[in-house]
């Protein structure tokens, strides 16, 4: 499944509701004091309907990310029918929250994890934003490939005249 950034469609949206959390001091899991931004990233795959995010973390003061979470906002029962598979691995993956294993992952993305776990997803109202996010980056891309050869019309050149 390919994943796109939430910004690429939406950059105001995403400039206004990005999430950043700021750490005054060091955490017990080891995450360093800092400022850590969470992009959102959405699959684009035709007629996919995963209910996930990806969290692409990164702190401005680094060029690469630190993290990719995996999470997943519906029950099991939903991803072992979406998946067609039951198996709990599987299914833990896929709802989450996880380290996404085909991400390359920095030494702090465990303690990213925990505090993904532990302070971004508490908040009730930031999840049902990025379930609103997912909704409109779905009907972006769902109406993009309802009609992916629609194009402004030319003009006629009178070169063939």
């Amino acid at each position: 499944m390919p994943y796109v950034p939430f910004h690429t469609y939406f950059p105001e949206v995403a400039k206004n509701e990005t999430r950043n959390i700021a750490i005054s001091r060091q955490l017990p899991s080891g995450l360093p004091a800092g400022e850590y931004l969470f992009l959102e990233m959405y699959c684009n795959e035709q007629k996919c309907d995963c209910r996930r995010v990806f969290f692409y973390v990164v702190t401005p003061s680094k060029k690469y990310s630190l993290a990719v979470i995996a999470y997943g906002w519906e029950s099991p029962e939903f991803y072992a029918r979406w998946m067609r598979d039951d198996s709990p691995e599987v299914i833990e993956e896929l709802k989450g929250p996880s380290l996404n294993l085909a991400s390359p992952q920095s030494n702090l993305a465990p303690a990213v994890l925990e505090l993904v776990k532990e302070s971004l997803l508490q908040d009730k109202l930031y999840v049902e934003r990025i379930k609103k996010h997912y909704r409109m980056f779905r009907d972006k891309i769902d109406r993009r490939q309802l009609f992916p050869h629609r194009r402004r019309k030319r003009k006629k050149s009178n070169l063939h005249r």
